[in-house]
C-alpha cells in the first residue's frame, strides 16, 4: 500500500512537472502567469521589504542551507544514536542538488531582467530554482525524521505547518526578488516533493522490510528452543 500510494504521488507530481516543463518551452500555459507573476511582486516592493526578504531568501541559498541541514542531521545522529538521520539527509540533499544541475543545464533559461530584479543579481540560468527545490526537499526531511520521534498530534502538526511554511515563503521569495519566473518555482516545488517521497517511501519499505525480517528470526529461533530437549 505504501508503495502503491507513492508511486501515484510521484507519477501525479512528475506529471505536474512535466506540464510545467512543456508550458515553458512552448511558452504558453501557465507561463502566461510569470510576467504577471512578477509584475505584481514589483509592485509590493519597498526598501525595507527587499532587505527583509533579501536577507530571509539566503536561509535557503549555500551554504546556510547545507550548514543547517548538517548540524541537524549530526544533532539527531547523535541524540537516537543512530546514523539513519546522516544517510537520509545526505541522500536527500545531493539528489535535490543533483535535479537542480540537471533542469539548469537542460532548459538554459533565462532568469528575469536584471531592470525587474532586486541585487544582488544571479546570472546563471533559471529553471528550476534551487531554493526553492533544496528547500522543499530538506524541509521535508527533516520534518519526516522529527515526525517519527514526535508523539502528540499537535507537535506533529507543527513540524510539518513550519516546514510547508518555510519552502513557500523560500519559492514566493524567489518570486519576489525578481531572481525567478514563477514556472522556475512551481517546477522545483513539484520536483523536490517527487524526490522527498521517493527519499521517504524507500526508507519507509526498507524500514518494513528489517521489521519482517526480525520477527522472522524471532519465530525460528523460538521455534528452535521449543524442539530442545528439556
Amino acid at each position: 500500500m505504501t508503495l502503491g500510494i507513492s508511486l501515484v504521488l510521484v507519477g501525479v507530481l512528475t506529471a505536474l512537472a512535466t506540464d510545467v516543463y512543456d508550458a515553458v518551452i512552448e511558452a504558453d500555459g501557465v507561463a502566461g502567469l510569470d510576467r504577471p507573476a512578477l509584475d505584481t511582486a514589483i509592485s509590493m516592493r519597498s526598501q525595507a521589504g527587499n532587505r527583509l526578504v533579501g536577507a530571509y531568501t539566503h536561509l535557503g541559498d549555500t551554504p546556510a542551507l547545507p550548514i543547517a541541514a548538517t548540524v541537524i542531521a549530526v544533532a539527531l545522529a547523535v541524540w537516537w544514536r543512530q546514523w539513519s538521520p546522516i544517510v537520509l539527509i545526505a541522500i536527500t540533499g545531493f539528489g535535490s542538488l543533483a535535479l537542480t544541475i540537471v533542469g539548469k543545464a537542460g532548459v538554459a533559461r533565462v532568469r528575469p531582467p536584471i531592470a525587474d530584479a532586486v541585487p544582488p543579481f544571479e546570472h546563471s540560468f533559471s529553471f528550476p530554482s534551487g531554493h526553492s527545490l533544496n528547500s522543499v526537499a530538506l524541509s521535508g526531511i527533516v520534518a519526516y525524521l522529527l515526525i517519527r520521534w514526535q508523539r502528540r498530534r499537535w507537535v506533529r502538526a507543527l513540524t510539518v505547518c513550519m516546514a510547508v511554511a518555510y519552502a513557500l515563503t523560500i519559492g514566493l521569495s524567489r518570486i519576489y526578488l525578481g531572481a525567478h519566473w514563477l514556472t522556475d518555482v512551481l517546477v522545483a516545488w513539484a520536483l523536490g516533493l517527487a524526490w522527498l517521497t521517493i527519499v521517504i517511501t524507500a526508507h519507509r519499505l526498507f524500514l518494513t522490510s528489517r521489521r519482517r525480517d526480525a520477527r522472522a528470526a524471532a519465530d525460528w529461533n523460538g521455534g528452535l528452543q521449543r524442539r530442545e530437549p528439556g
